[in-house]
């Protein structure tokens, strides 16, 4: 079984998932913060929209430099599950097109010329999809603050039950 092979399932049921949280973000709550310190809940719904393209990204590429790049805006929920399905659609291909050697080759990430850090394609990919798994539950933490249904992610939540659950 290839590297994509073994990742592939995962990023499949997981994108599921948080597109349907993604889609219940409401737009008039963008500017809503759990607390001063946190990230505004249209923020955090971008970030999560953004994160699979970084699989593509990774795949595709040798680096990824963070200075100059663009800064978070406020986007309606709409616009912003069209840019996650197109960058899950990315990065699903970016994963059939890659061959185990291509998971190999280090990637780095960089702000101008310093380097954060540097590692194998594979690591960096599979904390991706980690670190989008973090976002989303942050983001279920925000909408129930906010008492917006969670669906059913794992398993069954307090608003949506589960067959056979």
């Amino acid at each position: 079984m290839s590297i994509s092979e073994t990742f592939l399932p995962e990023f499949d049921q997981e994108m599921v998932t948080t597109r349907r949280l993604l889609e219940r973000v409401p737009t008039d709550k963008g500017k809503w913060k759990p607390h001063e310190k946190s990230f505004s809940l249209g923020h955090l719904a971008q970030l999560v929209a953004w994160m699979p393209g970084w699989i593509a990204q990774t795949l595709r590429e040798r680096e990824l430099n963070l200075k100059g790049s663009a800064g978070y805006s406020y986007e309606k929920t709409e616009d912003l599950v069209k840019m996650f399905d197109q960058n899950v659609k990315d990065a699903r291909a970016a994963m059939q097109a890659s061959k185990d050697a291509d998971y190999k080759v280090d990637w780095s990430l960089k702000f101008g010329d310093r380097t954060v850090f540097t590692q194998p394609r594979a690591q960096v990919v599979r904390t991706h999809i980690n670190h989008l798994i973090h976002h989303r539950g942050q983001l279920t933490v925000y909408l129930r603050l906010i008492d917006v249904p969670i669906p059913s992610i794992y398993g069954p939540t307090a608003d949506e039950r589960v067959p056979g659950f």
